[in-house]
């Protein structure tokens, strides 16, 4: 009952954290300057007034800011996120078809960060001082400072034009059928290289240096000397006892960044033409496309909520010790 009534009480939280951040993204995406009509107009090569009074009529634009927002938060309530301005598609749909591309971009980039920096960060602080940990420590220095879209050309330059063994544009070659046979897997997963790459280093740097650190921490405990001493073989004190403490944090920050994560997916879909909702929203941010901006906005709002709530029933997974109540 405490796990249910715990459970309730989160899943009343997000709600209301998801209608604020509905709210707040109405707000500044209409703050913006712009005008979805005029630029509607402008990549038809013209409109009459008479026209663009009728478009504005028609998408609501000729009501007020508090009339519009009331309209908009009655079909999200109702699962219509409306039409694109430019596509005249529901935007649900525009979503759906992008989703599955975003996701295997992101969920790809987080698993190799989470584990291959956790590995790092427990190798580095076996040997703290060694030539091994100075090095990993360099490379995550290096991967921290480097903003995603320059990883991104650089890796562009050196794997496609240098050596030339990676595709590095879409998610598919031209040739392909489609069809999600193993030919199909492959030829996506050869696609999928460089955008999870470029998009996984900067993190991967991140949850080493966290990894590390904390494995310190917990090494440095009594619980752990009293291990020792007990005669347990290192490797039991290292992965059984340490690690287990020291994932706390790293899963703390996993959770936390899945939003910067799928953040960095908008530049690195746009540097490697990857079909996902990151650009998407970048097309649609260019065009003023309100109703699509805001449906991707919401989509990437609740996946982040989702994950922030997952992250914290993790916990009771990975430290028994750490009740509900």
């Amino acid at each position: 009952m405490p796990f249910l009534r715990h459970a309730a009480s989160r899943l009343l939280q997000a709600l209301g954290l998801v209608i604020a951040v509905v709210v707040l993204n109405f707000v500044l995406v209409h703050a913006a300057p712009g005008d979805p009509v005029e630029t509607i107009a402008g990549a038809s090569g013209g409109m009459s007034p008479e026209l663009m009074a009728q478009l504005r009529t028609q998408y609501g634009l000729d009501k007020s800011l508090p009339v519009q927002l009331a309209v908009y938060l009655g079909k999200v309530a109702r699962g219509d996120l409306g039409y694109s301005y430019f596509f005249n598609l529901p935007v649900t749909q525009m979503i759906a078809e992008r989703v599955p591309a975003t996701l295997l971009l992101v969920l790809s980039s987080v698993l190799l960060a989470f584990f291959a920096g956790t590995a790092l960060g427990v190798l580095s602080s076996r040997k703290p001082n060694g030539w091994l940990s100075q090095f990993i420590t360099v490379l995550s220095l290096v991967g921290f400072a480097a903003p995603v879209f320059w990883l991104g050309i650089m890796l562009v330059i050196l794997l496609a034009s240098v050596f030339p063994i990676l595709p590095v544009a879409g998610m598919r070659s031209i040739d392909s059928t489609g069809t999600g046979g193993f030919a199909d897997m492959l030829d996506v997963a050869q696609h999928l290289v460089l955008p999870t790459l470029t998009l996984s280093l900067v993190y991967l740097a991140q949850y080493s240096r966290l990894a590390r650190s904390s494995m310190l921490d917990v090494l440095g405990s009594d619980f752990i000397r009293t291990a020792r001493a007990k005669g347990l073989a290192d490797r039991v004190v290292l992965y059984k006892h340490a690690l287990r403490n020291a994932l706390l944090p790293v899963v703390t920050v996993l959770g936390l960044q899945f939003g910067n994560v799928l953040a960095g997916a908008i530049l690195v879909e746009t540097v490697f033409n990857w079909p996902g909702l990151g650009r998407l929203a970048f097309e649609s941010v260019l065009r003023r496309d309100y109703p699509t901006i805001l449906g991707v906005l919401l989509f990437s709002s609740v996946v982040v909520v989702v994950m922030n709530q997952l992250t914290d029933l993790c916990y009771r997974f990975i430290d028994p010790r750490i009740k509900t109540s």
